[in-house]
């Protein structure tokens, strides 16, 4: 049995009582460490909060090495934590259908998504959001255009966009960085873009969400991770409102 339990947004208490109950009744628990993370809580203490030895897994061992998850899902109960919802990432959507493959049952036990929380801290309209994409830091001889070529596209269907920021090891990328890197590519293609919205800790205490045209968002103070920005298309006017009283628009 292979069960894909969602952790929601920030930390350890954000998880259902379903998905509790299902963790402490496993016989293995695997906690995916690349698509996202939960910031408000370190391993230790989701291991000390579920009462189970949790093993990491990082993108390798999910995408190239599946075969000892799936080993012991053919002989026991095993779990796979991720941040937010588990099928937002199509890593492991194909995980899944590997199981399903070699018959092992799975379930999903889903959690708050970033994709329906910005909704609420942004006001803009779940059903007017289009295509999201990724933006990566650049690397020595690496720059991809991609992200912008899918956020022009959405502007052009008046849709938002969320952009989800890159994740690594050893940093994260914040607001501000990603607004210069899209200004780049703006200038380079000769775009205009209106305006950004930032989401930062979106789950926790002290989320901070603030709209504005590139060089008022670079300037915000946006504190520790994780970040993550959506580009507006038009607005309604009620999103308009939203955007002027909960972030500073």
């Amino acid at each position: 049995m292979l069960t894909f339990v969602g952790l929601g947004l920030f930390d350890k208490t954000d998880i259902s009582e379903k998905g509790l109950a299902c963790i402490r009744q496993a016989d293995h628990v695997f906690l995916e460490s690349y698509t996202s993370c939960l910031m408000g809580s370190a391993v230790e203490e989701l291991e000390e909060y579920y009462q189970k030895a949790v093993r990491r897994l990082f993108r390798e061992d999910v995408e190239q090495h599946p075969d000892h998850v799936l080993a012991l899902a053919e002989q026991g109960r095993v779990v796979f934590l991720c941040a937010g919802d588990p099928m937002v990432s199509t890593t492991h959507a194909d995980l899944r259908i590997r199981a399903a493959e070699r018959g092992i049952q799975t379930s999903i036990i889903h959690a708050a998504s970033i994709a329906s929380a910005v909704c609420g801290l942004t006001g803009l309209q779940n059903y007017r959001f289009g295509k999201s994409c990724s933006l990566p830091f650049p690397q020595k001889n690496w720059f991809p255009t991609t992200p912008f070529d899918v956020i022009v596209q959405n502007l052009d269907r008046r849709l938002h966009t969320i952009v989800y920021l890159d994740i690594q090891k050893d940093r994260f990328m914040t607001i501000p960085e990603a607004v210069g890197l899209l200004e780049q590519m703006a200038q380079e293609k000769q775009i205009r873009v209106p305006l950004y919205v930032g989401v930062a800790r979106a789950g926790s205490d002290d989320v901070v969400v603030r709209a504005g045209p590139a060089e008022k968002v670079r300037a915000e103070e946006f504190g520790p991770p994780l970040h993550i920005l959506v580009i507006p298309a038009e607005l309604h006017d009620m999103e308009q409102r939203y955007l002027e009283m909960f972030a500073g628009l």
